[in-house]
């Protein structure tokens, strides 16, 4: 028995086809789902022919829903999107920017983005910039510019990076290690050197007048 089997859509089933495309499935997912929900069925001569009109107004209408997208894409070139979360000191938010966030922000400013095109690999939990690809088909898509930003000061710290992971890596600067190191080395012979030449004046001092 064949693995697929040739069914006649008679709704738009998104990364499928439309009306009246006549596509091939697996047979579990024809069984299962598109024709017990009343969204395909076996294909017939007639029945095509019927779902021609259907067929060409979903044609029409995905040019039309193409062109927007394309308009939208390039109002989003160079597109940044600034946010401010409540963090601690590390920079580490108390909750996390989802791409429902982005999306919402995005419909603030004009943009109308499903949630589902916001392509986050992971919600944000840290301060910092990240790009945030925008994708509403394969050959639609661009990327945005998302900066989350503390609601108070950061701890100041020499330097702080984060790993792949998204850890905090916390360096110190080896020339004020280095600096440090020198000051107490200074210091310690100084007092050595002061104490040396006390001992030896008081040694004078004391020694008997010769006869």
């Amino acid at each position: 028995m064949a693995r697929h089997i040739e069914l006649l859509l008679l709704k738009n089933i998104e990364h499928l086809g439309i009306v009246g495309d006549v596509v091939r499935v697996k047979r579990g997912y024809a069984r299962n789902y598109l024709i017990p929900h009343g969204f395909a069925e076996v294909p017939t001569a007639s029945r095509v022919a019927m779902l021609e009109e259907d067929r060409a107004v979903a044609l029409a209408e995905l040019a039309s829903l193409r062109s927007a997208r394309e308009e939208l894409l390039e109002r989003m070139v160079e597109v940044t999107l600034t946010m401010t979360r409540s963090c601690n000191d590390q920079g580490v938010l108390y909750g996390s920017v989802t791409q429902r966030d982005i999306c919402d922000a995005l419909q603030t400013n004009g943009l109308d983005v499903g949630a589902r095109s916001v392509r986050l690999a992971a919600a944000i939990r840290r301060v910092g910039t990240y790009p945030v690809p925008i994708q509403f088909d394969k050959d639609l898509r661009t990327e945005i510019t998302v900066v989350v930003e503390p609601d108070q000061p950061l701890e100041a710290r020499e330097e702080m990076e984060f790993d792949d992971e998204g850890n905090l890596i916390i360096k110190e600067p080896a020339a004020a290690a280095g600096e440090a190191a020198e000051s107490t080395g200074d210091e310690t012979g100084t007092e050595g050197t002061e104490g040396t030449e006390g001992t030896e004046q008081t040694e004078s001092s004391e020694a008997p007048a010769a006869d």
